[in-house]
């Protein structure tokens, strides 16, 4: 194969092949040097390639797996069962230099532990981190992280994510991203110990932009483009954005849609209010990074329709094309240097 290819986890996820399968093949559409594999029950892949006439795609290939890792499955039990599972043997085309990245809507848990297993960590990185794309002022895309990955982290940890999400951001922005550490005061003397030292170090750092600390309300207005904090605290922030996000847009269709002529004036009116909301929907951000591998892994939302799972599916893209791993170990051998 030519270009680069993605190793999709195509049972993953609550929907399974009826989105993952649809999805790449728009995905194959859009990037004319994608290739993809499909991993997953041969017969349900084969079954929805042929419901979107796909089934003799020459960038698409299958490989069987018998086997799906359980959402609920923990990640240590993960690691010895996923023989034969279409995670595992996903991430293992990754592993093998077989795939350029990997893409799952499936246990998170067990994705960051195989992938640890499996791809192993760059030098300097003590644990890998979740991170997303969120929507800001002016259409400009903040980061946000750790998602979830690691629940409690030391001042060490915290300051390879900033270095980490700072690689990530930059390599899209193409300027160095001004950091921001959550806390729940933008005043030094604000925050508990942890967060303290990791300002510090952050301070005396010459590889990254840091600005200082920023409350919860100021991650989607503020001027900071990579926030970073503990997985406990930015899986809360994200989930609460999210449930925000369609509560607005809920209510403001629910009260339309109870008012056709409302509705029509509105749509007439406000066309660009409209559009603006659109942006708000989490599946415009879906496909959430693990930063630290020796490989790109993605996570796409298991609840993901095909549209967002494209969108995770088009994250992987950009980061093999930026070389994302790469240049996370380069900084990191500065940030080493610089310290040392």
């Amino acid at each position: 194969m030519t270009g680069l290819t993605i190793a999709l986890d195509a049972m993953g996820g609550d929907f399974g092949p009826q989105v993952t399968v649809p999805a790449s093949v728009q995905a194959l559409s859009r990037f004319a040097d994608l290739n993809v594999i499909l991993v997953g029950d041969q017969a349900q892949i084969v079954a929805q390639l042929t419901r979107c006439d796909a089934q003799n795609h020459s960038r698409l290939s299958i490989v069987h797996a018998p086997d799906v890792i359980p959402n609920d499955m923990r990640p240590s039990t993960a690691l010895r069962r996923s023989t034969g599972t279409s995670m595992r043997i996903a991430l293992d085309k990754v592993a093998h230099g077989e795939a350029d990245a990997c893409v799952s809507a499936g246990n998170t848990g067990a994705l960051m532990a195989l992938s640890k297993h499996l791809l192993k960590l760059l030098p300097g990185v003590d644990r890998p981190a979740l991170v997303t794309a969120l929507p800001g002022a002016n259409q400009q895309r903040k980061w946000l992280l750790d998602l979830g990955a690691n629940v409690s982290c030391d001042a060490d940890t915290l300051f390879q994510f900033a270095v980490m999400g700072a690689v990530l951001a930059q390599a899209e922005l193409g300027r160095m991203p001004r950091i921001g550490l959550l806390n729940i005061g933008e005043e030094e003397i604000k925050g508990n110990d942890l967060v303290k030292r990791c300002a510090d170090m952050l301070q005396s750092c010459q590889a990254v932009n840091y600005t200082g600390y920023i409350e919860g309300d100021q991650i989607y207005t503020g001027q900071t483009d990579v926030i970073v904090c503990d997985g406990f605290v930015g899986n809360v922030a994200l989930k609460t954005s999210e449930g925000v996000a369609s509560l607005v847009i809920d209510q403001v269709k629910t009260h339309l849609n109870q008012h056709p002529i409302k509705r029509w004036i509105a749509k007439w009116l406000f066309s660009d209010l409209f559009n603006q909301l659109k942006q708000l929907k989490p599946d415009q951000y879906n496909g959430a990074s693990l930063l630290g591998l020796r490989g790109i892994v993605v996570k796409s939302h298991g609840r993901a329709d095909i549209a967002a799972y494209e969108n995770a599916i088009c994250e992987a893209v950009h980061e093999v094309e930026r070389q994302i791993p790469t240049k996370i170990s380069d900084r990191l051998e500065a940030v080493l240097l610089e310290r040392h």
